[in-house]
């Protein structure tokens, strides 16, 4: 095993690779949120993309954060690509066109994601304003192409990127263009992991039409108003979707494992440099028949690595991650993971949720996914639509925060962090039909408008 991760030991077993993602169960008194979001990174003077060196760009400010909080950079070869906070767990790291992400500590209520936000954002904008960088709370970036946009010097994604040509249409949209928020919630056992991860998978085309943002591409009406969801279904069908087998009866990690072990690699790490796999088989690794590496066997943080490139809508790793939503403002992200934690973490509310999607067929759950990208709440569905099942949802979501009773120092509950999608249904319209709007009527087309008032 020359060369390979010397603190990480080899799979011996099936049960090696079950037993990655099954030692996430904890007691419901350990169960977390974590919350991770990215953000488009811009100059106003003149508007135009972040490069990662110069005296005004990405890597500057790493520094300017890492002087500010006492937090650890990490390394892409000599290149600063992110940053740790050795107290607890969680970080700043980039993406690959900039986009600048915050992966939050795991927090024991949203009251904690909402404050860990907004210092995070206080922190950030006191670095980037003397650095003319400024945070766009959108899901895809809407005036700039792929080309115009830099690359951050990071191995994996130039790994990834000439995949991405092969294996889809837009997967470097979703690599350069693309924001996201996500919500991470814990399970107690394989019958938890599995209920929470079927209502997350069926429900997360509501995510996405709720949390719509991103309706701009290169300057214009793109037609959708998720652009950032119709991307990832045109990225690579091998690793994303809506995980159908799911759904099927006996379903549990061991199927989960067999899943990610028919999905393509992307690289090996080893000797901290990226050995690219592309298009590589984990089965045959587990054989000794990987051609970059022949006659080594994986050990169980390959296996990690290789989960962590599987995307489909909701990822389950050593905890359930929720996939589906465009980037927003600042309570935009706060209120995804209480949609999250309202229906996963309360155990009337899950159940109300998983009766509501338990009718739905596989076709039923496809048929919103690809509609969703277009329509989003007005989504056809049976002889009602979309904000109709949304507005169950978020019901069904904010009477679990309810029960939950997490009150802040005001004593107000976890329902306040609900408030823009309370907006949404008020008004039947997603954030970006809002911006549509505006861009066909007071803005007259005019699209550089969005980064005035969409900036965080």
């Amino acid at each position: 095993m020359a060369g390979a991760d010397s603190y990480s030991p080899l799979i011996e077993s099936r049960a090696d690779l079950i037993e990655a993602m099954s030692r996430g169960s904890k007691p419901q008194s350990e169960w977390r949120i974590g919350t991770e979001h990215e953000k488009h990174v811009f100059h106003t003077n003149p508007l135009r993309p972040v490069t990662y060196e110069g005296p005004n760009g990405v890597r500057a400010l790493l520094d300017g954060i890492e002087k500010e909080t006492g937090w650890h950079p990490f390394y892409d070869g000599e290149n600063p690509i992110g940053l740790r906070n050795d107290e607890v767990a969680g970080g700043i790291s980039l993406e690959p066109g900039g986009q600048f992400e915050l992966s939050g500590s795991p927090q024991d209520d949203l009251h904690g994601t909402a404050s860990e936000l907004a210092e995070h954002m206080r922190v950030a904008k006191k670095v980037a304003a003397p650095l003319d960088i400024h945070f766009l709370g959108l899901g895809v970036t809407p005036i700039w192409s792929v080309d115009q946009i830099p690359s951050m010097p990071k191995s994996r994604y130039g790994i990834m990127a000439p995949y991405m040509e092969k294996v889809g249409t837009l997967g470097t949209s979703m690599m350069f263009r693309s924001c996201t928020v996500q919500a991470n919630l814990d399970f107690s056992s394989e019958a938890d992991m599995v209920k929470k991860l079927r209502v997350a998978v069926a429900l997360q085309p509501v995510a996405t039409a709720l949390f719509a943002n991103s309706p701009f591409s290169e300057g214009r009406d793109s037609g959708y108003l998720s652009y950032r969801s119709h991307i990832w279904l045109n990225t690579d069908n091998a690793r994303t979707g809506m995980l159908p087998f799911a759904f099927d009866e006996g379903f549990g990690f061991e199927q989960y494992a067999d899943y990610a072990l028919d999905v393509p690699m992307y690289f090996v790490i080893r000797n901290d440099e990226y050995v690219n796999c592309a298009g590589e088989s984990f089965r045959a690794f587990l054989k000794g028949e990987l051609p970059q590496l022949p006659g080594e066997k994986p050990t169980i943080k390959d296996w990690e690595d290789h989960l962590s490139t599987i995307f489909p809508e909701v990822r389950l790793k050593q905890f359930l991650e929720m996939r589906g939503a465009d980037m927003g403002d600042e309570k935009s992200v706060v209120a995804l993971s209480a949609f999250w934690t309202g229906l996963l973490y309360d155990e009337v509310s899950l159940e109300a949720a998983y009766e509501l999607i338990e009718p739905w067929s596989k076709d039923d759950r496809e048929h919103m996914r690809r509609e969703v990208p277009r329509l989003g709440l007005n989504t056809p569905y049976d002889r009602t639509n979309l904000y109709d099942i949304a507005a169950q949802a978020v019901g069904i979501a904010e009477a679990g925060l309810v029960r939950r009773d997490r009150r802040n120092e005001q004593g107000k509950d976890e329902t306040i962090h609900l408030a823009p999608l309370e907006e949404t249904i008020r008004q039947a319209k997603s954030p970006a039909e809002r911006w549509l709007e505006k861009f066909h009527g007071e803005w007259n087309g005019d699209l550089t408008r969005i980064f005035r008032e969409a900036e965080m």
